[in-house]
């Protein structure tokens, strides 16, 4: 399933400041994407950050060794199964669009796996004009023969969808074809798709996404598709969900309401009936499993604490739904009681759920360090067990056997590189596979957990990577990355280009696992929601002098980086404490908060920042957006700000805006947009090692020189 989800100048003349209504914002003109006023600015901006940074003599060393790392021949290839067998996305310099291919399961556990072309993305996009990239394939099971191919013309969110025969890897003649969308999308059966997709206004949600699911058979025009099930405009989107069982077989449909960017309800749609689940609102569907519907519950529900996981047996739901249908006019209130698999401690948060034949995999944090454990229901309870894998690492479950009990799962830390291991859900045996060659000299640093102290008394952890042999005394050049939103955690990573770029050079680097994420579970991230933002911030800040205060680094020689909502806390950490940081990467960021839901996707994330448009939110909004907060006179560490004119879901107005203002200002920036790639700004590895170097040249330039 395709589930998209839900950071003196040209042409600029001196407008005065800007007003936090946004109604007289003098640069709105930079929020059309394509147009021909803003692609001139683009490129002249693109001219003078090039200049300074391509500029800088070690830039072809840095982009060399980027692109040795993201080329190289001898990276893990993480697999997903399909057709007995598994698939996997490969990319080099010969194929930057990528080799969708497949081997046999043996060969790849084997570690010589026989990998064979299924569809070559470079050779389409040459045949075709376009710029294709692979944004994933859902094959209808169980032969999984029949794909519906995700390809992005860019790398933006929107997709075109087409019907791909992966036996004799041909896109299937007549088959079904739908256009350039935010959309998703379900097999029902060999001639029949569910498919959520906004066509015009009429069925478009603020967001831009889909409130309406139709029934698409093949051979039909989208015009004579059959409504299946409505949301409304204000909605963040609809999506439907098909659940079978691990041979393949049809077992029930689901639409998911996304009601707010973490608000869902879930309704079984059952021969022509809407069936409501009686769950809270906040509640995310992780899953299906031996006729068990498996949820995460994001809020205390009955005796259930926020955090939990939990079933509800199929059959015994449609049952009960089904008897309050006929008894009364709505089965919104048939409950159903739903069993336990397995609750959090304080310190523990979910980071990940999948399913085998017979198993609930779950992929703990645990003071954002990594576990994973495999449950199975015995009767009436579900039973656990920890699989034997490495402590103080990442663990990440690439990929899960729908039909069977294997799991492919990779471990990582700051300075161990990635490893790939086999486990078995129903054994709990594991054994290791293949590793990836070190990137980068690690045994000159070390590792450290340390606990800041926020504003308000709150104990923030975050992960400090310093050489060994650290002068205590501030000089240490360190890079503070942090993220802090939409419950997304942040634990240790092998980054093999920040390691051969940084490290290696004798920096530090450090990861705040601040309020806003989902390191320590749901009240961890909803503590710093919409009025509450500050926290994040205040948290950020208090990492920051911290390492001040230990004599890790001195504002002179410590940076901050952050993308997307990241964005949001560097621009704000820039503006609230510019007398912290002497360098600020911008990358892909949200910035001007008052209009922010009025760009792209932005208004699916109201419930995590807010809408400024309503009287009670505008205040703590104002507060801190930092578009409208910079002031003249004021001093600012020069930022180095990028973006993609394809980013579809953070729109680059946002960063344009900004990068605008401070020309206005007087304020040094550096300004970069590429033109294709998307929100993630990496679409193939020769942008990506572009992208790298870039930043590692500015960071240099900052804080090493």
């Amino acid at each position: 399933m395709r589930f998209l989800v839900l950071f003196a100048a040209f042409g600029l003349a001196s407008c005065g400041s800007v007003s936090a209504s946004g109604g007289d914002d003098p640069y709105l003109w930079l929020e059309d994407v394509h147009g021909q006023r803003a692609l001139e600015w683009v490129k002249a901006e693109n001219a003078k950050s090039t200049a300074r940074l391509d500029g800088d003599k070690r830039f072809a060393t840095y982009r060399s060794e980027a692109l040795a790392i993201l080329t190289a021949k001898d990276r893990l290839s993480y697999p997903d199964f399909r057709a007995n067998g598994v698939d996997s996305l490969w990319q080099d310099a010969a194929h930057p669009h990528g080799l969708w291919r497949h081997a046999s399961l043996a060969s790849y556990r084997a570690g010589k796996p026989r990998w064979q072309t299924v569809l070559d993305l470079d050779a389409l996009s040459k045949a075709e004009g376009k710029n294709w990239f692979f944004k994933g394939a859902d094959c209808l099971a169980p032969e999984d023969q029949l794909c519906l191919m995700s390809l992005s013309d860019g790398g933006g969110d929107a997709v075109e969808l087409r019907e791909f025969d992966a036996k004799t890897k041909t896109f299937v003649k007549g088959g079904f074809q739908l256009d350039r969308a935010k959309q998703n999308t379900e097999w029902v059966d060999r001639d029949t798709l569910l498919v959520a997709r906004p066509t015009s206004n009429a069925d478009t949600t603020d967001s831009g996404y889909p409130f309406v699911i139709h029934e698409l058979k093949r051979g039909q025009a989208w015009g004579q598709a059959k409504e299946v099930f409505r949301g409304e405009r204000k909605d963040t989107s609809v999506a439907p969900r098909v659940l079978r069982d691990a041979d393949g077989k049809l077992a029930a449909i689901v639409a998911e309401r996304r009601v707010g960017f973490f608000e869902a309800e879930f309704h079984l749609l059952d021969g022509g009936r809407k069936l409501k689940l009686n769950l809270p609102l906040r509640t995310n569907f992780r899953g299906f499993v031996d006729e068990q519907l498996i949820f995460s519950l994001q809020e205390k529900f009955m005796t259930f604490e926020s955090g939990a996981l939990v079933s509800l047996d199929l059959e015994t739901t449609r049952t009960a739904l089904d008897l309050g249908a006929k008894s009364a006019e709505t089965a919104d209130d048939v409950f159903v009681q739903p069993q336990l698999i397995m609750q959090p401690s304080a310190s523990q948060t979910i980071d990940g759920v999948q399913a085998t034949r017979n198993h609930v995999v779950v992929q703990l944090l645990d003071n954002v360090k990594g576990a994973v454990e495999v449950y199975a229901r015995d009767k009436s309870d579900w039973r656990g067990k920890r699989l034997n894998l490495p402590k103080d690492s990442q663990l990440i479950v690439r990929a899960a056997q729908k039909s069977g009990s294997l799991l492919f799962v990779t471990s990582e830390s700051f300075l161990e590189p990635t490893k790939l291991w086999w486990a078995d859900a129903a054994t709990q045996n594991v054994g290791a596979m293949r590793a990836l060659p070190a990137r980068f000299k690690a045994s000159a640093h070390t590792v450290e957990q340390n606990w800041a102290t926020s504003r308000d008394g709150t104990k923030i952890p975050y992960f400090l990577v310093r050489p060994k042999k650290m002068k205590v005394d501030g000089t240490t050049p360190t890079i503070l990355f942090g993220y802090g939103g939409f419950q997304l955690s942040k634990p240790p990573a092998y980054i093999p280009e920040m390691g051969k770029l940084w490290l290696e050079r004798g920096g530090a680097f450090v990861i705040a696992n601040i309020r806003g994420g989902g390191e320590f579970g749901p009240a961890w991230h909803q503590s710093a929601l919409r009025e509450n933002r500050q926290r994040a911030f205040d948290d950020f800040a208090a990492v920051g002098e911290d390492l001040i205060k230990r004599k890790v680094t001195s504002p002179r020689r410590l940076g901050i980086y952050g993308r997307s909502n990241g964005g949001v806390l560097t621009t704000v950490s820039m503006t609230q404490r510019p007398d912290l940081f002497n360098a600020v990467v911008v990358e892909s960021p949200l910035v001007d908060m008052l209009r922010y839901h009025k760009l792209s996707a932005g208004a699916s994330w109201v419930s995590e920042y807010g809408n400024a448009d309503v009287p009670g939110d505008r205040p703590f909004i104002e507060a801190y957006s930092a578009y409208q907060k910079l002031k003249p006179g004021a001093k600012y560490p020069e930022p180095y700000i990028t973006t993609n004119t394809e980013d579809d879901r953070v729109h680059p107005g946002h960063a344009r805006k900004f990068s605008a203002r401070l020309a206005e200002l007087g304020v040094p920036y550096i300004y970069y947009e590429n033109t294709f790639g998307g929100h993630s700004n990496d679409a193939d590895p020769a942008m990506n090692a572009d992208r790298w170097a870039k930043h590692y040249i500015y960071l240099t330039q900052k804080l090493m020189d």
